[in-house]
């Protein structure tokens, strides 16, 4: 487990700031509490859900408000056949178990990307990709269907069509008031579109979630610049739960499942393998540096246009 409790004290223009997710001192002990999952899901649903019920009650155990799961924390099939086969609706029996497991724990989950039979699926025999939030009495809060898919051919890493299986979810969700902050809902992909979280933020979100299982070329070079990026630009802590090793024969995730405050800094991180790590999330430190850095202010649409319109 990795509690990221180190300070780092950074300055622009005199003023000081201080990533405090983690500081030690009696104050922050009374700041929310988050946990990040870190899993290797295989085609074994059943054992996939052990795993993560295991770290959701060490969350719980930990005092955790909201545990975060990470993408296709439910499986990874070997092929969109056996995806396709896999699949379940929202009122399925593997999401009842993890309401279940939200009231037995009394946190919030955000399960970071089940594979959703839609009501569209007897005509279009596709899913969709669906990050879920569920609250401490297992109610279904918010759904966000994944919207930009992963068709890449990346060398050295094997090519991924998502669409092959997978239908794009037609709209963003407004962020959700939990114990923790506003959360804002992405998946994976989504990261490499900042629009998108500019969206999020306009809207409300002070935590971005990325749920991942992203790839061992992809990993190294893009994970971490691109979750303190979005960070950086929003003023949001950024939460990123990641599939880990080896699936199957065919599948292998880079891990590093970690969370980002709006400074920028990795303040907590989980180690190689499967386990989680802490972060507690400050509020009053999100403001100030919007305060004292009101980029949100600079704006400029009449040069560039409204990137990432502000959620309706």
């Amino acid at each position: 487990m990795t509690f990221g409790l180190r300070k780092r004290l950074s300055k622009e223009r005199g003023f000081s700031l201080m990533p405090r997710a983690m500081a030690i001192s009696s104050s922050s002990c009374k700041l929310p509490l988050v946990a990040v999952c870190q899993v290797t899901s295989t085609p074994d649903k059943q054992q996939n859900f052990k795993t993560c019920a295991e770290l959701v009650r060490e969350a719980a155990r930990l005092g955790a408000c909201l545990a975060f799961l990470p993408e296709a924390f439910d499986f990874i099939a070997r092929d969109p056949a056996e995806t396709l086969r896999l699949s379940e609706p929202l009122g399925g029996r593997l999401l009842e178990e993890y309401t279940q497991l939200a009231r037995e724990c009394g946190l919030w989950l955000s399960l970071g990307g089940f594979h959703e039979r839609g009501q569209d699926w007897e005509q279009t025999q596709k899913i969709y990709n669906c990050h879920v939030l569920l609250n401490s009495k297992g109610a279904v809060v918010a759904t966000y269907r994944k919207t930009h898919l992963c068709d890449v051919e990346i060398p050295g890493q094997g090519p991924m069509c998502e669409s092959n299986s997978t239908m794009p979810g037609p709209s963003l969700e407004s962020p959700v008031s939990t114990p923790a902050g506003k959360v804002g809902l992405a998946v994976c992909y989504d990261m490499r579109f900042p629009e998108l979280s500019l969206a999020l933020a306009q809207a409300g979100a002070e935590i971005l979630t990325y749920p991942s299982a992203f790839g061992s070329v992809t990993g190294p070079a893009h994970w971490e610049v691109l979750l303190r990026a979005r960070a950086i630009e929003t003023q949001c802590y950024v939460v990123a739960a990641a599939q880990c090793g080896r699936h199957h024969e065919k599948r292998a995730s880079y891990g590093h499942s970690m969370v980002v405050d709006p400074w920028g800094t990795v303040v907590a991180r989980c180690s190689e393998g499967p386990g989680l790590c802490l972060a507690r999330i400050d509020l009053s430190y999100l403001r100030q540096l919007r305060q004292h850095l009101p980029v949100f202010q600079h704006r400029r649409p009449d040069l560039y246009g409204n990137l990432g319109h502000p959620l309706s």
